[in-house]
């Protein structure tokens, strides 16, 4: 299994609660091995997933539903 990094801005106002259920729901997708915000900036999110079970856009798609401009940075 190959694993593979993105990296995922979010508006840096979100609060704690809705950063945990990101995470909760991320998880819970096919492929994904890994998903954590940064201590120090609670901004940003690292996915690390399988990219031959799930993909990087419907990835950003989940994260969207708590904020419709978090943004694909890439790694």
């Amino acid at each position: 299994m190959d694993v593979v990094d993105i990296l995922i801005h979010v508006h840096p106002a979100m609060d704690g609660e809705n950063r945990e259920r990101i995470e909760k729901a991320l998880l819970a997708s096919d492929g994904v091995v890994t998903a954590v915000f940064s201590a120090e900036h609670p901004h940003t999110l690292v996915v690390a997933y399988d990219p031959e079970a799930a993909q990087s856009g419907r990835l950003l798609q989940i994260v969207r539903e708590w904020d419709p401009a978090a943004s694909l940075v890439g790694l």
